[in-house]
């Protein structure tokens, strides 16, 4: 089996340690070394000469919304709450939804990120679970990917008009999660908290008891699903905490309580705070109809404030906050994501390492695959990026795709420039 070096560059590899001048080399799917310093090509291997790049792990989506209908070059501002979301009255079924699907998994690949996890389907179709396994059988290009079910709101009046009698309850949202494990999906979303774009001052409501929470929780356990939550509300964060949620969305306005509870359970859980949209929503919506007046309705102003005012402490604490920032909308569209990392650094005060870290190592961990994926060490799995020039100092380097030199993935060249190869 060929070895492949990439050498000559400096190797950030993913730990939270400084980037250092060193080689990794591929066999097969895997890293198989990382050595310090320069060495000698042996013979038979393939050299690739990355002067001046640094080799660091792939990106990992914590958030990721494939079936949302923008992604880059894609623009549809049908889907644009709270302004248009005439979107949903142009359902064409499953066949259209699964195409934008693959086609999105293939821009945020294009766009550096070889792993995500799903924060929830926009449509209650098995889309995400087919693009999973298309992905993993090597049929279409995109992150490996774990699949999330559509969220789940606690209102028995239901989107269509009709009233479900039986909707709420321990039994009904342990049924739901039961449900969606048998139909393949990897998580499960639970709409803990409402929102303010849904109905004013709905981010401080909490939709669910710990009754039916805690219901979902053992149904979870019992099937080997994940549970995700939407929590902005405080108390939707104990909850959730407490019901043995995995990860955590937002926890916009999460108290000292919250917090004591988030970092008890810091070996498990993981945050996700979402920036992305929010500040798109208070500073580049205006486009599409979302004026400063609006972002402030809709709670993105206070958000974007909360988040400023939680993540340092968040950071402080040793909890897991993980890049993400509800991708796929007009101003936010999928193949930016890459911009939560200039976020973490400019708005919510982590370092540029720490949010390297947030968006490999930590990734790798939330994927249920810490002991193989997000870091360059022997035996991990070869997913890699080569970027021109060094994101550990400004790591707005990964925003623009043409900084990407090489996007390696399970040892497959995904991208592969031939000026670099020697």
């Amino acid at each position: 089996m060929t070895r492949t070096v990439f050498t000559g560059g400096q190797v950030f590899d993913g730990t939270g340690s400084a980037a250092f001048p060193g080689d990794v080399v591929l066999e097969g799917d895997r890293i198989v070394e990382v050595r310090v310093g320069r060495h000698e090509v042996p013979d038979g291997a393939v050299a690739v000469d990355v002067t001046g790049h640094t080799v660091m792990p792939g990106l990992i989506e914590s958030h990721a919304h494939l079936t949302f209908p923008s992604a880059v070059g894609h623009i549809d501002p049908r889907f644009n709450p709270p302004v248009d979301v005439s979107f949903f009255r142009h359902i064409e079924g499953f066949e259209s939804e699964l195409a934008r699907t693959e086609r999105n998994a293939a821009i945020l690949l294009d766009a550096g990120f070889t792993s995500a996890y799903s924060a929830g389907s926009l449509l209650p179709m098995p889309v995400e679970p087919v693009v999973r396994d298309k992905i993993r059988a090597g049929v279409i290009p995109g992150p490996r990917l774990l699949a999330a079910a559509a969220e789940r709101d606690n209102h028995p009046q239901r989107p269509d008009g009709h009233f479900e009698a039986d909707w709420q309850g321990p039994e009904a949202c342990a049924t739901w999660v039961r449900e969606h494990a048998a139909q393949g999906f990897d998580s499960v979303k639970f709409l803990v908290s409402n929102d303010d774009v849904f109905v004013p001052g709905g981010s401080h409501m909490t939709q669910y008891t710990a009754e039916e929470l805690n219901a979902a929780g053992q149904a979870a356990r019992e099937t080997g699903v994940w549970l995700n939550g939407h929590c902005q509300s405080p108390e939707s964060v104990k909850l959730a905490v407490k019901a043995g949620f995995r990860s955590i969305y937002h926890c916009t306005y999460a108290d000292e309580e919250a917090l004591d509870l988030l970092e008890s359970v810091k070996d498990f859980a993981f945050v996700s705070p979402a920036p992305g949209i929010i500040y798109a929503n208070v500073y580049e919506g205006e486009e599409f109809g979302i004026t400063s007046e609006v972002a402030r309705t809709m709670g993105s102003v206070d958000a974007l404030d909360g988040m400023r005012a939680i993540y340092p402490e968040i950071c402080k604490r040793g909890i897991r906050a993980l890049i993400g920032g509800d991708y796929g909308f007009p101003n936010n569209p999928i193949g930016r994501n890459a911009r939560d990392l200039g976020l973490f650094v400019r708005e919510l005060g982590y370092s540029p390492v720490e949010a390297l870290v947030a968006a490999t190592q930590y990734g790798g961990q939330l994927m249920g695959m810490g002991d193989e994926l997000g870091l360059l060490k022997p035996g991990y799995l070869a997913d890699l990026l080569v970027v021109e020039g060094d994101p550990t100092t400004d790591v707005t380097l990964l925003e623009d795709a043409d900084n990407l030199a090489f996007i390696v993935q399970g040892g497959a060249f995904h991208k592969s420039p031939s000026p670099l190869a020697a």
